[in-house]
């Protein structure tokens, strides 16, 4: 099993993270039980840790 530091851990656990908002965002929505307020706090969290993500490449 390959090692992997704990930046790239973080990484991928920010990715994940973000799909997993979207995807409740989605599957709520369908539902029909998703406020509009709880959506944008959803997707809000979700774009916060695309953009962690995405800096701790630099």
């Amino acid at each position: 099993m390959e090692k992997k530091s704990i930046r790239e851990v973080i990484s991928i656990i920010f990715k994940a993270l973000t799909l997993a908002m979207g995807v409740a965002v989605v599957v709520l929505s369908c539902l029909g039980s998703l406020e509009t307020q709880t959506a944008v706090t959803l997707l809000g969290i979700g774009l916060a840790s695309a953009g962690v993500a995405m800096l701790e490449k630099r």
